[in-house]
């Protein structure tokens, strides 16, 4: 096995008993780098010297006084939009070419105080929304990584880095992850600070993770938990104990439901079809759950609030340079400004309806499964794919995660995509956990 292919929790365990050192595991990536991204181009900023300088401080560290932090050594590939202080971010527009923050974002912090080696940053589409970036699918160059952390999951699923963060606003962490066939998630909405991440709509932005293994989510998720005063979501916790959970057999055998949610029309043949197979081969640990007639108002619930609060906190760079922009998001924009107050409000006040909605639905179910996307990445580069399966997570800011256990009619990944109650992030991932045993068995 070679470094590249070590997972972050394996590779982390060898730097720390000194098998291996971050500056062989980095100068590693760096080659695997070389080798793929011409054709992939996950990355927009990478500066190996800063990278391998990183890693050589963090030896030393490591030699005098032992690891620093869960993550020491550990290479993270960081989406552009995140504020760095030692690498440029340019938020996917050339509205912010050369922008150079002076601190960094409270998760690059938290990267650090846990040993990460900040890799460089990722491709983001532009301002985080739908015009595509320039990276590919891995799996197949001809087709879309999704968006918009098109370059996080690009990178993770080419094995250029084994971690990455993105963010998602309605699909952006569970839908690529998808598309390129690894493991995403969304966590609870609050749980991840967000402080010196470019703003689209607080109500439904979150920080999620990119891995290639539940294992390494964990790992990866839990070192970014944190109360922080500059993101009003967050709040004063205990850390959930991720790693420890998933470790541990569920108590009971979880029970699935299975929503084929008010857009199931949307999905392709070929996915419908694989659900189907999946639950008959789930059989009595699975059961068909309806949601209730409120579900039905949630894609455009969502979208009022996502795009008035477009329209709000791009308003900078939409009347400085809206001929700078694609069309797409200027129109998001423009949607966003004919939102109505009322609308607006009700809309918010839709997620407290909803959640309750789905509280009611885990009481009698440990885990929702639905498709993570419609399809497999479709064909062109031109656009990111449809989201509208991960908007009911989104919307109600619940964890979310997808699991790379299917396959396409075209031989691309098609994710699963799994949800739980609110707050309950670690149990979901000891949940999912027990899926892919299940599946797999």
């Amino acid at each position: 096995m070679t470094l590249t292919e070590l997972s972050a929790t394996h590779a982390a365990s060898k730097i720390r008993d000194g098998e291996i050192s971050s500056e062989e595991l980095i100068k590693a990536c760096l080659e695997r780098i070389d080798e793929v991204d011409g054709d992939i181009e996950a990355w927009t900023h990478l500066d190996p010297d800063y990278a391998l300088e990183q890693a050589r401080i963090l030896d030393t560290q490591r030699a005098k006084a032992g690891p620093v932090g869960p993550l020491h050594g550990i290479p993270v590939g960081i989406k552009d939009i995140f504020d760095t202080a030692d690498l440029p971010t340019e938020n996917g527009t050339v509205l912010d070419s050369g922008r150079q923050p002076v601190v960094d974002c409270k998760v690059v912090s938290l990267l650090k105080e846990a040993g990460a080696v900040i890799m460089g940053k990722t491709v983001t589409t532009e301002m985080a929304v739908f015009g595509p970036g320039k990276t590919k699918n891995p799996h197949n160059t001809g087709h879309t990584p999704g968006g918009s952390s098109s370059g996080s999951a690009a990178a993770v699923a080419s094995h250029m880095v084994p971690l990455a963060i993105g963010t998602q606003t309605n699909g952006s962490v569970i839908r690529p992850a998808s598309f390129c066939g690894i493991v995403g998630f969304k966590p609870t909405h609050g749980l991840i600070p967000r402080t010196g991440v470019l703003s689209l709509s607080p109500p439904l932005d979150t920080i999620g993770t990119f891995a290639r293994s539940i294992e390494d989510i964990a790992l990866l998720t839990e070192a970014l938990v944190a109360y922080d005063p500059g993101d009003r979501d967050t709040r004063a916790r205990a850390c959930p104990a991720l790693q420890e959970t998933l470790t541990t057999e569920p108590p009971m055998r979880p029970m699935v439901g299975f929503a084929k949610t008010p857009v199931w029309d949307q999905a392709d043949p070929e996915t419908r079809a694989a659900f189907e197979e999946l639950v008959e081969l789930l059989g009595d640990d699975c059961r068909d759950l309806p949601l209730s007639e409120p579900f039905n108002h949630l894609v455009k619930m969502h979208r009022d609030i996502m795009n008035a609060d477009l329209a709000k906190n791009l308003a900078p760079y939409y009347e400085r340079g809206k001929d700078k922009m694609t069309t797409t998001i200027c129109g998001m924009i423009e949607d966003g400004q004919k939102v109505s107050a009322v609308n607006y409000n009700t809309a918010v006040d839709g997620q407290d309806l909803l959640n309750s909605g789905l509280n009611a639905c885990f009481d009698h179910y440990d885990i929702i499964i639905t498709p993570a996307t419609t399809g497999e990445a479709p064909a062109g580069l031109g656009a990111t794919g449809n989201p509208i399966f991960n908007t009911l997570a989104t919307y109600c800011g619940v964890p979310s995660i997808t699991l790379p256990l299917m396959e396409g009619p075209n031989g691309l990944p098609l994710g699963v995509q799994v949800i739980g109650p609110r707050g309950d992030d670690a149990r979901l991932l000891r949940n999912a956990n027990w899926l892919i045993q299940r599946v797999t068995e």
